[in-house]
């Protein structure tokens, strides 16, 4: 399963039935779980864990060091969860100390061509990143987000669960979850209704996302009045609830 011309560190630690194609290279610090495939001319070094049954496409550069000056040699590190699909030149940086000393990606998403996953961020479970979605460091993406292609994520921002950017977004302020985002700056553009759908959200808790939105965005109160009456609608709908964990945790702001 390990094709002749690859270059595997005798230190890796390679799991069951892991394929390792062509002119790829694993460092020393690597591990790779049980029935994972890397396609040919992939380099994948630093302290590195893949979990089990990814498939990781040609090109792509897994665990070099961060592009911040202030990185000095640490042993931080990138982990990445199972079942995560990762397409071609894509590049995944490890950790540094200024953060938890972890680039984390969790399980089930769908990263296409070109992305570029920086310093210390932070991705949930079944995102999909399209092609060439850039995330700056420290940025953390939820569960079920979708970055349109070409979208921008600053430094320190978080895009919250069940988002979605269209294409060329520029995001630089915090995207509350369910919310759409669009343009350059981000701005808000309703709740993600379509994908709420395919994910089982019934009728009502639609339609009381779709209020609390227009209450955060469209009702010109200030936000913590809007935060307020939030809180009163949490309390029969508790889907609204992770859009006031979401604001109370926010450092940058929101887009508004």
């Amino acid at each position: 399963m390990i094709h002749p011309s690859a270059i595997v560190d005798p230190g890796a630690r390679i799991g069951q039935n892991v394929s390792i194609g062509a002119y790829s290279i694993i460092g020393p610090d690597v591990e790779i779980g049980d029935g994972t495939s890397v396609g040919p001319h992939v380099v994948i070094s630093g302290h590195t864990r893949i979990g089990r049954d990814n498939r990781i496409f040609q090109f792509a550069s897994l665990g070099e060091v961060p592009q911040d000056k202030k990185y000095a040699g640490e042993p931080t590190r990138l982990e990445i969860g199972d079942r995560n699909t990762i397409r071609e030149f894509c590049t995944f940086n490890v950790g540094t100390t200024q953060d938890e000393g972890v680039t984390r990606i969790g399980d089930d998403n769908w990263i296409m061509a070109y992305v570029h996953i920086a310093h210390d961020c932070r991705v949930g479970n079944r995102t999909i990143f399209a092609n060439n979605s850039q995330l700056a460091g420290h940025v953390h993406v939820d569960d079920w987000a979708i970055l349109g292609g070409f979208t921008g994520v600053h430094q320190f921002c978080r895009v919250g669960a069940h988002c979605m950017t269209a294409v060329g977004t520029v995001v630089l302020q915090d995207i509350p979850p369910y919310v759409t985002a669009a343009g350059n700056t981000a701005s808000p553009f309703g709740i993600n209704s379509e994908g709420l759908k395919r994910r089982g959200f019934s009728a009502d808790a639609l339609l009381a996302l779709k209020r609390a939105y227009r209450t955060l965005y469209k009702s010109g109160l200030r936000l913590e009045e809007a935060r307020a009456k939030l809180e009163q609608d949490a309390v029969a709908h508790p889907e609204i609830r992770p859009i006031l964990d979401f604001l109370a945790a926010s450092k940058r702001g929101i887009i508004r």
